[in-house]
């Protein structure tokens, strides 16, 4: 089921110029202004100008009477075009196949690609909130069909609609959630039509022979039951290969040869160019005009044709071809520089050749995704849950390690696990705890070791500390144990980890 993404900056003209320009503070009305015939009227209407009334429409005079203080700023179409397109662009960090969707509008068809940055809510989260540092207003709304996308980033209460609720979710929508021409939304309003649901309980016969085919249109896309493509933007100066074919194709077998036949052409222009890829995209494009794409990722810069290929293949069983595909295009969306290699001679240098895990990285990211492949890196810090982060598998090491000698166990719990301490006197080492519901006598034990607070991170942590102890139980198993405080004041006991 496709998945697609509505981006709506509805403050773009304004958002642009205050990035490009010296511009005003935000606190001050700001608006773009165009020539129309003998009048200029507004275009852009940033917020503060919104909340005092001046809407696009309004002629400059009227607004600058209305609002003395206003700043106006030129419009210029070509260049928010340009700049949307460049932010588009950008958006390719999120899935394969993206457009501009002019005056103010992304698409981003995320089928396949939602899950790689935590699902869609956390992807229309990390979108709306990197536009948002960028000085630039938006909201997302994520659909099954971008007509359906495109009403919620606009006019809806909710930003992600199932697939099994589209009609639900669109009914209470006002007509001019449909993407129709104005003079089509005033007709319905005069005769009485303001919602979507009032069209869909309407026959559609009569409504296009007297408003036309543009309102059954567009309602059909927005439910899915007439195919919208989108058609991905690829930047110039992309490297990509291009198959298109006589007769459509679809039997698995077909696609793998193709994918190798792309892989084997792009490898050839890396190679030309000293470039390795980081990110491939494979787009495949059906004959209903719809669009199916694979994102594959590398550890390290690859033009290893075995290599990129099986990535790809691995895949394929996720494009659904429908009637048939007729054109695939692979891209090396993320390069990097790679020089030529010496190539190994069998039996003089193989042993001495490093072990290079890149491809087994990159197998176990495309299977079980790249947040679930990683490995763990010292950082400086005396408390046990912060002295250790996650990075990238074949991150370079940072020169930083663990001091020796400190017997740290070689599990963490996090967050640590709270127990009950049975000691001989209040602030001797335990004698017996429960965990879990299981008391486990305690044979020997060492400590405290006592770990103090980073007074520089907050002030509850300045005179913060922990009494960790070592214990051994009856059985043989060792754990970690620390007290936050002493007894008299009221100390908690915690689990924080296990031995070997």
């Amino acid at each position: 089921m496709p998945r697609v993404v509505s981006l709506h900056l509805p403050t773009w003209p304004t958002d642009r110029v205050r990035r490009n320009a010296a511009a005003p503070p935000p606190a001050e009305p700001l608006v773009t202004a165009r020539r129309e015939g003998s009048r200029r009227v507004l275009v852009g209407v940033d917020a503060a100008a919104a909340a005092l009334g001046l809407r696009p429409g309004l002629t400059v005079a009227h607004a600058q009477a209305l609002v003395p203080d206003l700043h106006v700023a030129e419009a210029s179409p070509e260049a928010e075009g340009a700049e949307l397109t460049r932010l588009a662009a950008w958006c390719l960090r999120y899935a394969p196949v993206v457009a501009a969707d002019p005056p103010d509008g992304i698409w981003i068809d995320v089928t396949g690609a939602a899950h790689l940055v935590g699902g869609e809510d956390a992807l229309l989260d990390d979108l709306v909130d990197r536009f948002g540092r960028a000085g630039i207003a938006a909201r997302a709304a994520i659909a099954d069909t971008p007509g359906a996308a495109w009403a919620l980033a606009r006019f809806g209460r909710v930003r992600r609609a199932d697939p099994w609720d589209l009609p639900g979710v669109l009914e209470p929508l006002p007509v001019a959630a449909l993407r129709l021409p104005p003079d089509i939304v005033d007709a319905l309003r005069r005769l009485g039509i303001e919602r979507i649901g009032e069209v869909l309980a309407l026959p559609g016969a009569p409504l296009s022979r007297r408003l036309g085919l543009d309102l059954c249109r567009r309602l059909d896309q927005a439910l899915g039951h007439v195919p919208e493509p989108i058609a991905p933007l690829v930047p110039p100066e992309t490297i990509r290969r291009r198959i298109a074919f006589p007769e459509p194709i679809g039997a698995p077998e077909t696609l793998a040869r193709v994918t190798a036949r792309l892989c084997a052409d792009l490898c050839r222009d890396l190679e030309a160019r000293e470039l390795g890829v980081r990110r491939l995209d494979l787009v495949f494009g059906r004959v209903d005009g719809g669009t199916r794409a694979v994102r594959v990722a590398t550890a390290r810069p690859s033009r290893d044709l075995a290599h990129l290929a099986r990535l790809l293949t691995d895949r394929l069983e996720e494009v659904d071809p429908g009637f048939g595909i007729e054109e695939a295009v692979l891209a090396a969306t993320r390069v990097e520089p790679l020089p030529p290699g010496q190539l190994g001679v069998r039996g003089i240098d193989e042993a001495d050749a490093p072990l290079d895990l890149g491809p087994l990285v990159d197998v176990l990211a495309a299977r079980l995704g790249p947040a679930r492949v990683y490995r763990q890196a010292p950082v400086e810090s005396d408390i046990p849950e912060r002295s250790v982060t996650r990075v990238a598998p074949l991150a370079p090491p940072t020169g930083t390690g663990w001091p020796g000698g400190l017997g740290r166990p070689v599990r963490l719990i996090d967050p640590p696990e709270p127990v009950r301490v049975t000691a001989l006197l209040p602030d001797n080492p335990p004698a017996a705890f429960t965990w879990r519901s299981l008391r486990r006598k305690v044979v020997c034990s060492d400590g405290p070791e006592r770990v103090l607070g980073e007074w520089w991170r907050s002030a509850d942590e300045a005179s913060s500390f922990r009494d960790y102890y070592r214990v051994e139980d009856e059985r043989g198993q060792r754990y970690w144990i620390f007290r936050d405080a002493p007894s008299d004041q009221g100390g908690r006991w915690f689990l924080h980890g296990l031995f070997g």
